[in-house]
This record gives C-alpha cells, structure tokens and sequence, in this order.
C-alpha cells in the first residue's frame, strides 16, 4: 500500500498531499491524513498526557489528613492513640501552614515527646517522615556542646538532614529532624553556679533559634574543626522539630505537684500517669528552660507498654518481629512458628529488663541462635517451634526432636 497518492487529500485540514510531503492512508476506510496533522496530533496527545501526569501527581501529593496519618501509623505502632492522635494533628497543621497565605503569622507546631525508653517515641518520627515522603534525620542531643568546646556545634545537626535530601536544600528546609535525648541536656541542678554546664543549658540556648526558624550556615560535610570548611544556608523556619526524651525521675516532680492539689495524697501514681499530668512548670523544674518549652507546643507523654501491648508489637505491626524471623527461616524453607506462651513470656521478660518495645529483639536473638546457627546446614528441617521456656523444636521430615533449651 502506497504511504501517499497524488490525488490524496488529508481529511484533517483538506490540502492536497503531493509529494515530497507525506500522507498516510488509514486501512479501515482508506481516508488520509497529512504530516503536518499527524504532528499536531502527537502534540496534543503529549501535552494531554502531561497534564494527566500532572493531575496524577497532584492526587498523589494530597496531603494526608489527622485520621488518615493516625490510621497509617496505626499499622506500625502498636496502642499510644493519644499520642497518635496528636502528633497527627501536629504534623498536619505544620505542613498546612505553608500553603496558608495570609497576613496573619502562623506558628511551627514543634513537638515533645515525652515517655520511657522503647515506648515508641523515636518510631512515631520515623514513620511520619517515612509517610510524608520527606527528608528525615535523628540526632543525639548528648553529642552536643556549646561553641568552644569539644562535640558537635548545633548547626551539625542540619548536615545530617541535608545529607538525607541529598545535599537538596529546598527538601531539606520541608523534613522533619528528631532531637532524641533532649532530656540530657536539662541544666545541672538547676544552679547558676560556677561551674561551667557546656552540654547543658548553653546547647539549650544555641538550639532556640534553630527550633523556631532561622537561616543558619551548615557545613556540608559537618564538624568544626576545618577552617576551609564549605557552608551553605538552611533556613529552618519550615523544619518540625519532634524532640523526644525519658526524662527520668520526672514523675517524682509531677507526683509532689499532683499531691498537693488534692485532699488526700497518698498512692503514688505509675509513670505513665505522672506523665501524662505534665505541665511547663513540671518540665523548668526537671532543667528544661523556658524559652526552649515555649518553642514545643505540643507536649505528648507516652504510656509505658505493658505485656498485652508488647505481645502485639512481636506480631501485629506491618514489619513485626515475627514476621522477620519468620521471613530469615522461609528463605531456608523451614517454616517458624511460635506459641503463645513463649510470645508472653519473651514479653514478661522485656518488662522485667525495663528496656522496652527495642529489647524485644534482644532477647528473640537469644532464643533463636542456635537454630540460626545450625538451621541452614540442615536438609531435612521442616518447621521450628518456640515453646514456652525459650524452647525451640525442630521438626523435621520423619521425626520431632528437641534442638535447643535455653
């Protein structure tokens, strides 16, 4: 079939299709159409299928609501729905305030997350970063010091972020950055003594600005000690800090303040209620100084998980414990099963450890190293079964034995 004739005439814009100009004859009717429409054709169809993409992403990007973020977390963190709650309303409101236009100043919705270690704290910042798809990055408030002294400037905590962006630093000033351990650098004895306090209130001073917004000079490879050091500018006004501490021994300070406001003050209230009862007063009196609470308006307590919560955290969560290991053994083709005692009893012992929701993991490596160890070498291995007393039975093809007791 001829891809033009000279008496073709395109059906589009009705010119004569003569050569060297080309026409194209469709097969079902045997109309024409010339070069020239068949172009404008493909423009058109490419500039409809941008703005679909863009649409698509639009939809994509919708950002999510306080009950959609709850819901989300939800999967991965087991109980704390006050917490959740908050912290979703928190984080809503902070990235909606950059889409308000208006006179009016909209403050930064900061956040303290106040509980005992392994309650969830650092997972909860964690999994909103990951959700929101933004730059995320944690640092340890006990590396640092004030100007002058050994540790890391304030400003080393921006690298970490920027570092997360990929050195990008218009994502960087919309992520989110953990402060963990704010609680170390709580003022010593709340004195105003001679004795210097370089990690203490003066890193608390230094960190003010940062948390409320500011442009700052962060050096791209971190540290302070390279005079050359090359340095760019973040501004943090966008930034949401969530800083996250145990603050250990603040219930005492709650539990004396709770006393005297009632009649009758006896029964010393669990960590988990002391916590949260706590007020800015409560938090200046454990060594925080005011003008830092002030910057962090959202003040949420965690509850300290008991066994129920730490039986769910080994098995309901998305990326669960269980399922991990579950997962290790597949790859061997054994498959890993565990009863619900010795789940209860890897729970009790967590508790008694006070190392919270992190030691589970601890004491599962314990209970399943040798099975670990001598699993992969084994051809007839069927199934593992965790038993009550850290007992594992390997169950092979023909027949059952006891593998390990520990």
């Amino acid at each position: 079939m001829p891809a033009y004739n000279r008496e073709a005439i395109c059906q589009f814009c009705n010119t004569k299709i003569i050569p060297p100009k080309k026409g194209f004859r469709s097969s079902a009717n045997g109309n024409y159409i010339c070069e020239d429409c068949v172009k404008l054709l493909g423009q058109a169809l490419d500039v409809r299928g941008k703005s679909d993409g863009k649409a698509k992403a639009k939809k994509r990007n919708k950002k999510m609501t306080p009950r959609e973020i709850k819901k989300e977390l939800d999967k991965y963190i087991i109980d704390q729905d006050s917490a959740k709650i908050s912290i979703a309303i928190a984080v809503y409101n902070h990235y909606k305030r950059m889409d308000i236009k208006s006179d009016v100043k909209l403050s930064k919705s900061n956040v303290l997350l106040i509980g005992p270690t392994g309650s969830g704290k650092t997972l909860l910042a964690q999994t909103v970063a990951k959700m929101l798809d933004v730059p995320f990055a944690i640092a340890d408030c006990t590396s640092l010091t004030e100007a002058g002294y050994v540790g890391d400037d304030v400003e080393t905590i921006l690298t970490k972020l920027l570092r997360s962006a990929d050195g990008s630093v218009e994502k960087a000033e919309r992520g989110i950055i953990f402060l963990d351990e704010i609680d170390k650098i709580a003022k010593s004895g709340g004195s105003s003594g001679a004795a210097k306090d370089p990690a203490g209130e003066g890193v608390q001073q230094a960190l003010l600005k940062l948390v409320e917004g500011t442009i700052a000079n962060v050096p791209v490879n971190g540290g302070r000690r390279n005079p050359n050091e090359k340095y760019v500018q973040v501004n943090t006004e966008n930034i949401l800090f969530i800083c996250g501490g145990a603050f250990p021994g603040l219930e005492e300070i709650i539990n004396k303040r709770t006393a005297k406001d009632t009649s009758i003050g006896f029964g010393a209230k669990s960590i988990s209620e002391a916590l949260s009862q706590v007020e800015t007063d409560d938090l200046v009196k454990y060594g925080l100084i005011p003008e830092i609470i002030g910057r962090l308006p959202v003040i949420v307590s965690l509850n300290e998980l008991d066994e129920e919560a730490m039986v769910k955290i080994l098995t309901e969560p998305k990326d669960c414990i269980v399922s991990q290991y579950k997962e290790f053994f597949k790859y061997e083709g054994v498959e890993l099963e565990f009863e619900e005692d010795a789940l209860r009893e890897i729970a009790r012992e967590t508790i008694r450890r006070k190392t919270g929701a992190r030691g589970l993991r601890a004491i599962m490596e314990n209970i399943l190293k040798d099975a670990m160890y001598n699993v992969p070498s084994e051809k007839n291995v069927e199934k593992c079964i965790v038993r009550q007393g850290g007992i594992v039975d390997v169950v092979e093809k023909c027949q059952t034995m006891v593998a390990a007791c520990f």
